[in-house]
């Protein structure tokens, strides 16, 4: 089950959720090579990646920026650039180009501060745009949570695909990786920055709490009824393949 699309359409260009997205493709296509060469592949996710027990004595703390820029393969950058597809333009079109940039690198720093302080141990390098993301999200179901985001949800030969309010697809995305986090503490091999995304969550939905309060805060949902102040955007077809917006 996965989202791949919102009725919430964004009224201003999203420039830089576009050109996050570019630059973390330029950066993966930049060392796909080394996918050829695993020990070569180690090295430079060691050099670039957040490995906590280093960061936590003080050093290259500056792989709590460089971290979010990196993926693990092509599927994990596929996944994290659809969710800053889908969710990011909204949040820069409430906060404006600089706002997002600023909120995106904050919520990515924090979240791997979230991983770090549940394993400060752990040597094994922290890569992905997962906390910014998951930012983003955390501000994205504070300012619409009843935002219609449709999901694909994939059976063994078939699919069918739905709309949920955002507060149940966020809410219930959080909520696995609070349980994930908290089975697999202390990491076991897993593989998941857990805590990275929870904690990126909760970063970017407190993160977004003053822009809330200075649309009305309360008010601003019973104005809006939990959805976007805006119409929402309709298609013509469920297919995702040939879905167009009206």
């Amino acid at each position: 089950m996965f989202p791949i699309r919102d009725h919430n359409p964004s009224e201003r260009t999203p420039y830089v959720t576009y050109a996050l997205i570019a630059l973390n493709v330029v950066i993966f296509a930049s060392y796909w090579p080394l996918f050829n060469d695993e020990p070569v592949l180690g090295a430079f996710f060691q050099t670039w990646g957040m490995q906590p027990f280093e960061v936590s004595s003080g050093a290259k703390t500056h792989t709590l920026l460089t971290s979010m820029f990196l993926h693990g393969g092509l599927m994990h950058l596929a996944g994290n650039m659809l969710f800053l597809w889908i969710f990011g333009d909204n949040l820069e079109d409430q906060m404006g180009h600089v706002g997002f940039a600023l909120f995106y690198l904050t919520a990515g720093i924090g979240a791997d501060i979230g991983q770090l302080l549940a394993d400060p141990s752990s040597q094994v390098p922290v890569v992905g745009a997962s906390g910014a993301i998951a930012g983003v999200m955390g501000g994205y179901l504070l300012l619409f949570p009843r935002a219609r985001v449709d999901i694909i949800l994939i059976f063994v030969i078939f699919f069918k695909i739905f709309p949920v309010p955002a507060w149940v697809m966020l809410g219930v995305w959080f909520a696995l990786q609070l349980f994930n986090g908290v089975v697999n503490l202390g990491g076991n091999g897993v593989g998941v920055a857990y805590w990275a995304h929870a904690g990126g969550f909760l970063i970017g939905l407190l993160l977004c709490l003053p822009l809330w309060l200075k649309r009305g805060g309360p008010a601003f949902w019973q104005a809006t009824e939990g959805h976007p102040p805006h119409p929402e955007a309709k298609y013509v077809s469920t297919l995702p393949l040939v879905t167009r917006r009206k």
